[in-house]
């Protein structure tokens, strides 16, 4: 294949030799990109009629999201759905006129293969010419009217109560989640579902996030060896993965465990959220410090092959009685467990997954709990040393600015549920890397590094997430260099990014590079959009600084999106969780003492114990005008009471007498 890198070098060729480009978008842990890749592209039959037809462009969706945002767009209106990979086929001018997901070498069903499809495209390219320009500027006309959307009122709170109300209908009884296979663990889901309980105590909502959160832990979807969470579940239990392993996913998936746990107490999710954050602080994490984006599906080709165990494989590292065990607690057996997903067929391989407790074991065998835990804990263990000698799926080895937002705020609310000063220090490390590596000369947020170069103008995600994770940090060690790097990419942000016609953020920045349309992403998939993300941050951060212009950008973000959301409220769950801060209540929390001092820790300690998603925390250490006061100028004032660290509490802009007494500050609280 004649790959160009998206560039006018490829877009000129095109014009001038009147070619179609065909536009090929993927990442690298993606499974059926490689299995494309493998029947087509690097097929010389295939390659030698695409050289022939087209100019043909690869993009990795992950360096550059602002093309795989504009062009899944047009993938889903013209097909109604998406996926990886995706391939537009487009004219020199960008405007596509055909869209695809996996296309198979050669015909299948209903499905037209390569071999059929280029020659295709080919002769109508050139005997209806002009239909398919006129075809390409009707696509692309009506997809920028599409995606205009007009600023609404603003939504009340009997939005939450709609958007629980269609989880609830959705929820899978039998397994926990939210969808038919493919399951996926859709975190954001799981964080308004806390808010949403939180504000109004019913139990069902708590219900629906510790079934969902326990099934995920069991299932297969879960690395049990190694820890960590795959991609997706193919099937609706939970049990055979997908088994790419994203960043992303990690950190979303360890602050729903991490804010479970702060809400239950329950070791299994302190369990969950610290093997996840060791996992990645293991095998995704660079020696500068910023987290790689993730962990192939495949090895040499076959997919899970990585983790996948015959149970004679388990007998060789294992004691016949540690076999036995192991065997009962992940429901191994000889035939195999796991199916190969294309024909259905065992292949006499196992996938590791729990079925019931270990508790409910233990009572069946007549051992302590704490025995059988003990010895399972050290059975796999040594299956995992086994498992490290094997060929290791392909990292994708890019840092991105997004991803590490995300996983930054994962790891200080780790810090923060755990006490683990391991996972504050890796945050700190991760934050310091982006700040310093991911900034172009005019100072400007970069979006990709990698092998010592940073690159591609930082996207709408880049800034939020990053601002999220900079506020985080700042609430878990307190070093103000983060709070004042998050204000001032968020002024960064607002300054090239927000739309003063409709409001809400665009994508991309004003000056960035032009594509057929510019988009606001608004709904919640995978990840959260940044708009989501963003109206949080600007809530925070006026509660931080009392700067009430941000709370009235924070109203603007509820408007431009609120028509959508009205339509599906379950479709932008962490806008409402951020739309819950906006309601409130919401407390503005200012500890002021030494920052060593063992009452001024004890305070902070006890905050992060609990649950207390509707809060800003400020740290204002003791002595006159520091620093702090500069950025808040209210906590001038609020200085330690007879030498006590003092907590001052304000809710709803209402603010309460300051006291000493944890206890008394909790109630204030109402944990």
């Amino acid at each position: 294949m004649d790959w160009y890198p998206w560039g006018e070098e490829a877009f000129e060729k095109a014009r001038k030799e009147n070619k179609p480009i065909f536009l090929s978008i993927g990442y690298s842990t993606c499974h059926w990109c490689h299995v494309m890749a493998h029947e087509s592209f690097e097929d010389e039959e295939v390659a030698r009629l695409m050289n022939r037809a087209f100019v043909c462009i690869k993009v990795d969706r992950e360096e550059r999201p602002d093309i795989d945002n504009v062009y899944m767009t047009v993938c889903q209106i013209i097909l109604g759905r998406g996926g990886w990979p995706l391939n537009i086929i487009m004219t020199p001018n960008m405007k596509p006129f055909f869209a695809g997901t996996y296309i198979p070498k050669n015909s299948r069903f209903s499905q037209t293969g390569m071999l059929e499809l280029v020659p295709r495209i080919e002769e109508i390219w050139d005997r209806q010419h002009e239909e398919v320009l006129e075809s390409a500027d009707k696509i692309t006309f009506t997809i920028q009217n599409m995606i205009s959307e007009s600023a609404g009122e603003g939504i009340g709170e009997s939005i939450m109560e709609e958007a629980y109300e269609e989880l609830l209908t959705s929820f899978d009884n039998e397994y926990g989640g939210f969808e038919r296979a493919p399951k996926f663990p859709t975190p954001h889901k799981i964080f308004f579902l806390l808010r949403y309980w939180r504000r109004s105590g019913n139990p069902e909502a708590l219900h629906m996030v510790e079934y969902t959160l326990e099934n995920m832990y069991r299932g297969g979807i879960h690395d049990h060896l190694g820890s960590g969470f795959h991609r997706y579940s193919t099937d609706n239990t939970w049990v055979v993965p997908h088994f790419e392993k994203m960043l992303y996913d990690q950190a979303l998936i360890a602050t729903a465990y991490t804010e479970i746990y702060q809400v239950t107490g329950k070791r299994l999710y302190k369990e969950a959220a610290e093997g996840i954050l060791d996992y990645v602080l293991r095998d995704l994490i660079s020696q500068e410090g910023g987290f790689y984006c993730g962990e192939d599906a495949d090895v040499e080709g076959e997919e899970g092959k990585y983790y996948l165990w015959t149970l004679e494989e388990v007998r060789k590292v294992l004691s016949p009685e540690e076999s036995e065990l192991i065997t009962k607690v992940f429901n191994l057996s000889e035939k195999g467990n796991f199916e190969e997903e294309i024909r259905g067929k065992k292949t006499g391989t196992n996938i590791f997954y729990m079925s019931r407790s270990l508790e409910s074991l233990a009572v069946e065998l007549n051992i302590p709990a704490d025995d059988v835990e003990s010895r399972v804990k050290m059975a796999k263990e040594k299956l995992l040393l086994s498992r490290n000698k094997r060929k290791r799926p392909a990292k994708d080895d890019k840092i991105l600015t997004d991803w590490n937002g995300l996983m930054i705020a994962a790891l200080a609310k780790g810090f923060q549920a755990f006490g683990e000063e391991r996972y504050l220090k890796a945050a700190e490390k991760a934050a310091d890397f982006i700040l310093m590596k991911l900034y172009s000369p005019d100072g400007r947020l970069l979006h990709r590094y990698r092998d010592g170069k940073s690159g591609i103008s930082g996207t709408a995600d880049d800034y939020a997430f990053l601002v999220h994770g900079l506020l985080e940090l700042y609430e878990a060690g307190f070093k103000l260099d983060y709070l004042k790097a998050a204000l001032c990419l968020n002024r960064e942000f607002l300054n090239h990014f927000w739309d003063p016609v409709q409001g809400g953020f665009f994508f991309t920045a004003d000056d960035s590079e032009s594509l057929i349309f510019r988009k606001k992403e608004f709904a919640d998939a995978a990840i959260p959009s940044g708009n989501s993300i963003e109206m949080l941050n600007l809530l925070r951060l006026s509660r931080i600084t009392a700067d009430s212009e941000l709370e009235d950008r924070a109203q603007g973000l509820e408007r431009a999106f609120s028509k959508l959301i009205k339509k599906i409220p379950s479709g932008y769950t962490q806008f409402l969780s951020a739309l819950d801060f906006g309601l409130g209540p919401a407390y503005q929390v200012v500890i002021a003492g030494k920052h060593e001092s063992t009452d001024a820790g004890q305070m902070l300690e006890e905050l992060w114990t609990y649950f207390i998603p509707n809060k800003v925390l400020i740290f204002r250490p003791e002595g006159k005008d520091p620093e702090i006061t500069k950025l808040a100028k209210y906590t001038e004032e609020q200085v330690p009471i007879d030498g006590k660290a003092t907590a001052y509490v304000c809710q709803n802009f209402q603010c309460q007498l300051p006291t000493t007494e944890v206890n008394e500050m909790l109630r204030m609280l109402n944990v």
